[in-house]
């Protein structure tokens, strides 16, 4: 309700600007307009922090770091059976991490493969901590029981994501030899 009415009254504004028959708006009324949009800014900053009160314990830093590093390593140079994902929170707040996308990837054509687990225990979706990592080794030869054909992908892909849906970054490793690189 309130980012609607907000939203009406700039749209308002800014239709009222465009009605002047001049060419070009001069300097200072560009001036009023920018500090116009930094005092609207600064005031919804500001409300923003009061209304979200909270104790000194519970408060959330203003910036939060959600840095992660992936590392994708394959047991062989050509034609591996294992592939091992290592994930490393390097940031300050902890990530929920959802199942990992594992996808085959053909020139033409992708097949797509969510991971659970390993070892037929399911531990997604997975809470890391700041400065802790987690190593996941995915077993190839499963995936070609599966499919035959996901022999002949050159190349796969892993996919991160938090619980919220929001990317967190990939990795990618070439299995076979290629002509080109893509």
């Amino acid at each position: 309700m309130k980012k609607g009415s907000i939203l009406a009254v700039l749209l308002l504004n800014s239709l009222w600007l465009f009605a002047q028959n001049e060419v070009g708006p001069e300097g200072h009324k560009l001036l009023w307009v920018f500090l116009f949009l930094a005092a609207v800014t600064a005031v919804f900053i500001i409300s923003g922090r009061s209304f979200n009160k909270k104790s000194k314990k519970e408060r959330q830093p203003f910036l939060k770091l959600r840095k992660l590093s992936i590392k994708l390593e394959k047991d062989t140079k050509f034609y591996p059976g294992e592939l091992v994902l290592t994930v490393k929170n390097t940031g300050s707040t902890a990530i929920d991490l959802d199942q990992p996308l594992l996808v085959f990837d053909n020139f033409w054509m992708k097949r797509k493969f969510k991971l659970k687990g390993m070892d037929n225990y399911s531990f997604y979706p997975l809470f890391l901590e700041g400065g802790k990592s987690h190593q996941l080794t995915i077993d190839l030869n499963r995936f070609y029981s599966h499919d035959k054909s996901l022999k002949k992908y050159p190349k796969t892909k892993i996919y991160l994501k938090d619980v919220t849906g929001k990317k967190l970054g990939s990795k990618a490793v070439f299995l076979r030899k290629t002509l080109v690189k893509f």
